[in-house]
């Protein structure tokens, strides 16, 4: 194992692994400003290296426009000066999450609206395919215009090969091959497999929330969304459920499998029920309040997921890691039961915790927005 796996699983609570690696890459570009300039050239986003300064920060905030609802964090942000006139680049990196919130064209906004720069940059850089060909339209017609770059961390990888002659360098690339950032653009055996038997693993998911769990489901909750919606929701929040909502999407619940496509190769997806706030919604206070309760007194077996005051998706989750059914004789009963065990514990909670009634509200009465709205949440809840 790499020197950064072994740091990143000494985090207590749930790995931040796009934060981990900004930090690390940022770091090293810091030092090696060489290899990062050749870097920006060999993709053609900068043309000359004559810069007198090279400021590299992260994590950096920004307050909004008046036209945003909340204020925006960079993951990285670089300054290059030639000492006349200053060149700004911001990169938001993803590994395993995509784009949420329009966050990309909020920081496009953002970038076009500074003062005194000369050329704006903002580059999208990410382990997975996730084309923006929208937002690069959207930057050209921006004024000042902002110059919009996608890129794959696969490139920067071997970009990095051709300059691993310190050891910080090679433990980079340790840790981008195990987490799944050394992919090019070949298929592997396991992609293979994965066209092979995607069919029939999506035959066995749907098996496990259809008839009984899903009447069970509906009659808890209300209205379930069907098998199209179950799809898009794979698509957009690498999760496959049947869901209901009581509020617009601003106050939702969901039952199946998520995290399915984890940040590290290693990670297993898992199974179980989620219940979820939107940062906007008049309720979310209240919700907050309860769901806080809930894992306080029930740490065991409810998880938490942003449950702060500050605008975010916030999630409570009662859940299983799918490795722990694969020692089961029959692994889809078991699956199934523990469908069934989620939604009586959802359904408890809500009686004991929450003093108003939830009522699922008819799939077709949701609007466009809506449905915009949960696709955000997606980064959220994997």
């Amino acid at each position: 194992m790499s020197l950064f796996s072994n740091l990143l699983n000494l985090h207590s609570t749930s790995k931040p692994l796009e934060d981990f690696f900004t930090e690390i890459v940022a770091y090293f570009l810091s030092l090696n400003n060489d290899i990062f300039i050749d870097w920006l050239k060999h993709h053609s986003i900068l043309s000359d290296d004559n810069y007198s300064s090279i400021k590299i920060s992260t994590q950096q905030e920004h307050k909004g426009l008046e036209s945003h609802t909340e204020d925006s964090r960079l993951d990285i942000v670089v300054e290059l000066s030639t000492g006349l006139t200053t060149d700004v680049i911001f990169i938001e990196s993803k590994i395993g999450s995509k784009d949420g919130n329009n966050a990309l064209r909020k920081y496009a906004e953002i970038l076009s609206n500074l003062p005194n720069v000369r050329h704006r940059i903002l580059i999208y850089i990410t382990r997975d395919y996730d084309p923006k060909e929208e937002i690069k339209q959207y930057c050209l017609n921006l004024s000042p215009k902002v110059n919009f770059l996608q890129l794959r961390w696969h490139q920067f990888y071997a970009r990095l090969q051709q300059h691993a002659t310190d050891i910080l360098a090679k433990e980079i690339l340790i840790f981008m091959r195990r987490n799944g950032m050394s992919t090019t653009n070949q298929f592997s055996s396991v992609d293979l497999l994965t066209m092979v038997n995607f069919n029939k693993t999506l035959i066995l998911m749907e098996s496990t929330l259809s008839e009984k769990v899903k009447e069970e489901f509906q009659l808890a909750f209300g209205n379930v969304a069907g098998r199209t919606a179950s799809m898009t929701q794979w698509t957009w929040g690498s999760r496959y459920i049947i869901y209901t909502h009581f509020s617009g999407w601003n106050f939702w619940c969901g039952l199946g499998y998520f995290n399915l496509n984890p940040d590290s190769l290693t990670e297993y997806p898992y199974l179980g029920i989620c219940l979820e706030v939107s940062p906007t919604f008049v309720e979310r206070p209240k919700i907050i309040k309860s769901m806080q309760n809930v894992v306080n007194e029930k740490p065991d077996i409810w998880t938490s997921n942003n449950l702060t005051v500050t605008p975010a998706w916030s999630s409570i989750f009662y859940r299983k890691n799918l490795q722990e059914l694969l020692s089961e004789k029959d692994q889809l009963s078991a699956t199934k039961f523990f469908f069934k065990d989620s939604i009586k514990e959802l359904k408890m909670i809500q009686e004991q915790y929450f003093n108003f009634p939830w009522k699922g509200v008819s799939i077709e009465t949701v609007t466009e927005a809506d449905k915009e709205d949960l696709d955000t949440s997606a980064s959220s809840t994997t």
